[in-house]
């Protein structure tokens, strides 16, 4: 697998900038992590997330947001917010000739957003719709519920965030939590593709001067809930969705997770598929992933079924997820690891996506991995390995959330 030469730069105002150039790539991908998560907020304020990343498309210091769009398209800059529990996510791709003049449009989003008044009201309407649209999508409201009912609060938090908090902020709130929160010790900031590092980095310093602040990282306030949820939905459909612990990526045996998971729920090849939608025609769908964050991880799964399968679906999976421990097959073993070299490829074929990952990897492990480092990492994983640590993994009770008309259990082993 080739390899890009990563450049890790600490700016002057704090933020580390990762840059990992692309020789042979067309585009350029800017992947900005800002700590205005979901979880950065006090309770009464959890929904300002969601307004803010609207918010702050709407227009900088000087251009109005049509201006600034206008700017941003001239240049063909592709551009995109989302929320997670610690991070605003702001994303842009452009050619790699025009970043140098992308870099003053996209960083003026984050030391000098607008945040206009004419914005409040669309905005405010634009993440109720978004919320109330939850409740067409069963699929999604059930993994939101339960990451509410597994993780602690505030790092249960979804991004939709709360209605009350939806309907009734102010503008002056958002702004203040822009003031507070949009700080660099807590942002990261990476760039792959088209790019020379030390232009970068020069163009970045003199974009971030003046810029300073500290996050406070949000710590749990609470145990977290756990155990069984059943909503109550009359409808031919169960939405089913599980959870439970895992190792952290960095930690021992987070690889072997990672592929054991894949054997487990990973694809059409995977345990779960054959066994529970191939052969018994439980669910329509069916699968599992594994969730890593700054301080937990999780394997999740998701399955759609009937009201009358939804028990014996909910059985079969935990038979498989506890059959893991008699180990897998060399067949399951080469099928798992091909699937995650092979996303691995492809994701370095993919700016956005590599940025994305730079960022993620800075954030959570304190420093950018090379795809040749995470390949090798893999490589070095044998079945005996594998097998090894499913024997001893214990996988503990899960979080279960049930949406349709009869309520579900893990039944004890």
């Amino acid at each position: 697998m080739s390899q890009n030469h990563i450049r890790t730069f600490e700016l002057a105002c704090g933020m580390p900038l990762v840059v990992e150039p692309f020789p042979t790539a067309g585009s350029a991908a800017i992947a900005w992590l800002l700590p205005l998560g979901s979880a950065c907020y006090p309770d009464p304020q959890d929904g300002l997330a969601p307004m803010l990343a609207e918010l702050m498309m709407r227009g900088v210091e000087g251009l109005d947001s049509r201006q600034h769009s206008d700017a941003l398209d001239r240049l063909g800059v592709q551009r995109s917010v989302h929320v997670s529990t610690y991070h605003l996510h702001l994303g842009a791709v452009v050619l790699g000739s025009k970043l140098e003049e992308s870099l003053p449009l996209v960083a003026a989003m984050v030391r000098s957003p607008s945040l206009p008044e004419s914005a409040l009201e669309p905005t405010r309407s634009l993440c109720l719709q978004s919320l109330e649209g939850l409740d067409d999508d069963p699929q999604e409201l059930a993994m939101v519920r339960l990451k509410e009912r597994h993780l602690p609060p505030p790092l249960n938090r979804h991004s939709y965030g709360r209605r009350d908090v939806l309907e009734s902020c102010p503008l002056d709130a958002i702004r203040s939590a822009w003031r507070r929160g949009c700080v660099p010790v807590g942002s990261v900031l990476a760039v792959a593709g088209r790019c020379d590092p030390d232009r970068v980095a020069s163009q970045m310093e003199r974009l971030l001067a003046g810029w300073e602040g500290e996050w406070i990282e949000p710590v749990p306030t609470a145990a977290a809930v756990r155990g069984h949820l059943h909503l109550p939905d009359e409808t031919a459909q169960t939405h089913l969705g599980l959870a439970w612990e895992a190792p952290r990526e960095g930690e021992p045996g987070s690889m072997a997770e990672r592929i054991a998971v894949r054997v487990l729920g990973g694809g059409s090849s995977s345990r779960l598929f054959s066994e529970v939608r191939e052969k018994r025609g439980l669910c329509y769908s069916v699968g599992a992933s594994y969730t890593n964050s700054l301080r937990h991880a999780m394997v999740t799964v998701y399955a759609g079924s009937t009201p009358q399968r939804a028990q014996q679906t909910v059985d079969v999976i935990m038979e498989q997820v506890r059959s893991m421990r008699h180990g897998v097959s060399a067949a399951e073993f080469h099928r798992a690891v091909a699937g995650f070299k092979s996303r691995l490829v492809m994701q370095g074929e993919s700016t956005s996506a590599r940025s994305a990952t730079l960022a993620s990897d800075q954030f959570r492990l304190g420093r950018p991995r090379s795809l040749a480092e995470i390949a090798a990492e893999v490589d070095r994983l044998t079945q005996a390995d594998l097998d090894a640590w499913v024997a001893q993994r214990v996988v503990p009770d899960p979080t279960l959330v049930a949406i349709g008309p009869a309520p579900v259990e893990v039944r004890p082993q």
